[in-house]
């Protein structure tokens, strides 16, 4: 280790294995991103501004789509416009700044979409209780979670020792990736990514079935209150089962030359797709989020509503 240099930058491959589709991948990523953001934003704008939506439940949905909107923002602008600059290089202090921002976010949605769960069962089971047991203060604890769990190990990650390659085969600076380019013994950093993936997406994943499906739906007694229970729980446990499954197979499954490839299309779903269908899922299929927006069409004059 003493006679080798410190690398100072990295260098992201992103698909670069394919230039015939470069060109066609960096359009698709542009309108995906605009739409992402723009339907984000109009849920967020929509919860602050109608009061009707000034409940527990719109709020944890308009901090979800600001944490969407954040994570999104820190991979796909830079992911468009290194084939356009030519330019893929990232400062190691960049690299592991982006790995914060987007480690932390990522995090607080895993703990955000189990609160976003128990809400829905309070909701149903315990209506009562509702209003006491849900509050701001949650999820904002669940904020704090998120980022001392990614501060741990980006804290863990500046310490190591990269001395070279620096290609890194991916299209943002993620975990995985960097830790085969360290000259450290990467075992003690593959235990903690373990642990963090079990912590932060194995464990509210669990949280998210149970409150969904067992205490929900087997605890209503009656044929139309467990059909209505699963109606409003179903597109909430489709979203979040290809959301944790793609990170459970990202982070838990060991890399190989083979999976490489099929591990980056899988990081593409849940954080590029998943943002992009949230708000249609949880926000826009929403009968008082739909009546907030044709209140703010016809208030502003916006097309035939």
């Amino acid at each position: 280790m003493g006679n080798q240099t410190s690398i100072t930058e990295f260098i992201l491959l992103g698909f670069g294995d394919l230039p015939e589709l470069q060109i066609p991948l960096i359009l698709l990523l542009l309108v995906i991103y605009i739409a992402t953001v723009a339907g984000n934003v109009l849920i967020i704008v929509l919860v602050v501004a109608d009061r009707h939506l000034h409940s527990p439940m719109y709020f944890f949905l308009g901090n979800l789509s600001c944490l969407e909107t954040c994570y999104t923002s820190s991979i796909l602008p830079r992911m468009l416009a290194s084939p356009l600059t030519g330019d893929r290089t990232i400062s190691f202090s960049g690299c592991l700044t982006q790995y914060y921002f987007f480690g932390s976010l990522v995090a607080t949605e895993c703990l955000l979409l189990s609160v976003m769960s128990y809400d829905r069962y309070l909701a149903i089971c315990n209506p009562l209780h509702y209003p006491a047991r849900m509050s701001s203060r949650a999820c904002l604890q669940l904020a704090g979670g998120g980022i001392i769990g990614s501060g741990i190990s980006t804290l863990s990650i500046s310490q190591l020792t990269f001395c070279g390659p620096s290609l890194i085969d991916h299209f943002f600076c993620d975990l995985i990736p960097l830790l085969k380019l360290s000259c450290n013994d990467p075992h003690l950093m593959e235990t903690l990514a373990v642990a963090l993936m079990l912590l932060f997406s194995f464990v509210p994943f669990l949280l998210i079935l149970m409150s969904c499906i067992i205490a929900t739906i087997l605890r209503i007694p009656s044929t139309t209150g467990r059909q209505k229970a699963f109606s409003t729980c179903s597109s909430h446990l489709i979203v979040v089962s290809i959301y944790y499954a793609t990170l459970l197979t990202v982070y838990m499954f060991p890399t190989t030359d083979i999976l490489s490839d099929f591990k980056k299309v899988l990081s593409v779903a849940y954080t590029v797709l998943t943002p992009l269908v949230n708000p249609l899922i949880y926000s826009l299929r929403n009968k008082e989020v739909q009546e907030a927006l044709r209140k703010a069409c016809r208030k502003f004059k916006f097309g035939p509503c």
